[in-house]
């Protein structure tokens, strides 16, 4: 398998900051939409850029962008490589992170079979034994 699993769905609208040539290839920076997205962005993952598994070569949280750069084989292949900065493309993330991030979220407060969270049982026994302490 190249790529990632795409479902197709649109997690949000990105606009295309810049366009730079590198040789033959070219490198897009995007700033998302709905910013709360880039906590699955990661460098080396995968994106989806208007239904084109692409990978992450680059990541700034704090100013809210990523980068990919395409090779000129990737760029007579997909739709994204006629656009220019401005231009805004749809953007599907990797879903595996909002897999791991929906069962950690579980894991940590409970959230999976009605029972209390790890962090609420550790910290209930930590003030237990407190007491006892006392």
């Amino acid at each position: 398998m190249g790529g990632h699993f795409v479902q197709g769905h649109v997690d949000t609208v990105a606009t295309i900051l810049s366009v730079v040539p590198d040789g033959n290839a070219k490198t897009y920076r995007f700033q998302p939409r709905d910013r709360s997205i880039l906590r699955y962005v990661v460098e080396k993952g995968y994106i989806t850029i208007d239904g084109a598994s692409l990978t992450v070569t680059r990541v700034n949280d704090r100013d809210a962008w990523w980068e990919v750069m395409l090779i000129s084989y990737t760029q007579e292949r997909v739709v994204m490589a006629k656009k220019k900065a401005g231009d805004e493309v749809n953007v599907e993330v990797d879903m595996v992170g909002k897999y791991v991030e929906k069962s950690v979220e579980g894991y940590f407060e409970g959230k999976s079979g009605g029972e209390p969270g790890i962090l609420d049982k550790m910290v209930a026994r930590i003030v237990e034994e407190e007491l006892k302490n006392r």
